[in-house]
């Protein structure tokens, strides 16, 4: 029978650990490799701005990607890069301009595609920015960005009859259309996950702006509300790669930030010992069985051993 050999000991091929945890725990721990499951959610895009003349709401941003599954072949004492896109800018006060896209997250060969800004609330209207999920489109008319990873979103409204700007698409829905009404679209929902050990909903949308006093909801998961002639768009929550709310009428605030990505792997306790190396935040917890890593910020390398 053919072994795999690994420091002084043989084992058979029938011993190498697998994570459904089918190996003994003393195979598990002289295994080469091991499987690492992971939740990596890109920064969303930021939202956008309007033209005060027409009084038109501009898009919402669009979600992070969002990508969840297991990498089985994992070596020990090997680096593996991590990176955690930020979120992008809104749109400046006093400023016409479509939102910053956010940035991508990274781990080893998986690349989670960054959220668009949402669109610029004009007369002609402008497209939002394809993102990870695509952000809103501004008034008047604005299509509503599509979407690499995740969903696209909703169009802006026409700018002559109505004023309200499409939501930016979240990490499990299109982002809403503004509709027959002056609110803004409301942004599209995110998903949910129970990496970590309690179910988390992430990477919602963020929502268009409106000329209305009637604010729309960001998308489930941390997306950011638009704004109004009267309230401020809100930023998107940090750490869930989700949209900022697009800026209604009032141009003398900013449109909502895209909040941060994240990061977040999960192996089998006997299977190694995770080291999360420098220009990196994060923390490891038990879950049972299981170790989480949750990774907030920077750029780096982490490895197990």
């Amino acid at each position: 029978m053919a072994v795999t050999k690994f420091g002084t000991s043989n084992l058979s091929t029938k011993q190498s650990f697998n994570r459904l945890g089918a190996a003994s725990s003393s195979a598990a721990i002289n295994s080469t490799t091991l499987a690492v499951e992971y939740l990596v959610i890109a920064g969303g895009g930021g939202g956008g701005g309007s033209i005060q003349a027409y009084n038109s709401g501009a898009g919402g941003g669009g979600a992070g990607g969002y990508l969840t599954s297991t990498l089985t072949n994992i070596t020990l004492n090997t680096n593996y890069t991590v990176t955690v896109g930020g979120g992008g800018a809104g749109t400046a006060p006093s400023t016409a301009a479509a939102g910053t896209n956010g940035s991508n997250s990274v781990f080893s060969s998986i690349t989670s595609t960054a959220g668009g800004g949402g669109g610029l609330g004009a007369a002609s209207g402008t497209n939002g920015s394809a993102g990870g999920s695509g952000g809103g489109g501004g008034a008047a008319s604005g299509t509503g960005g599509s979407a690499t990873q995740g969903f696209a979103g909703g169009n802006g409204a026409d700018g002559v009859t109505t004023y309200g700007a499409g939501g930016g698409g979240g990490s499990s829905a299109v982002g809403v259309a503004s509709g027959n009404s002056s609110n803004g679209g409301v942004g599209g929902a995110g998903s949910a996950s129970s990496i970590t050990g309690t179910s988390v909903t992430r990477a919602g949308g963020g929502a268009g702006g409106s000329y209305s006093s009637n604010s729309s909801a960001g998308g489930s998961g941390g997306g950011g509300a638009g704004g109004t002639n009267a309230d401020v768009a809100s930023n998107a929550t940090v750490n869930t790669g989700s949209g900022g709310g697009g800026r209604g009428a009032l141009v003398t605030s900013a449109a909502g930030a895209g909040g941060s990505g994240i990061v977040i792997l999960r192996f089998l306790t006997t299977s190694g010992t995770i080291t999360i190396g420098s220009g990196l935040t994060g923390t490891t917890a038990t879950d049972g069985s299981y170790k989480v890593t949750t990774i907030t910020a920077g750029t780096g390398n982490v490895s197990w051993a």
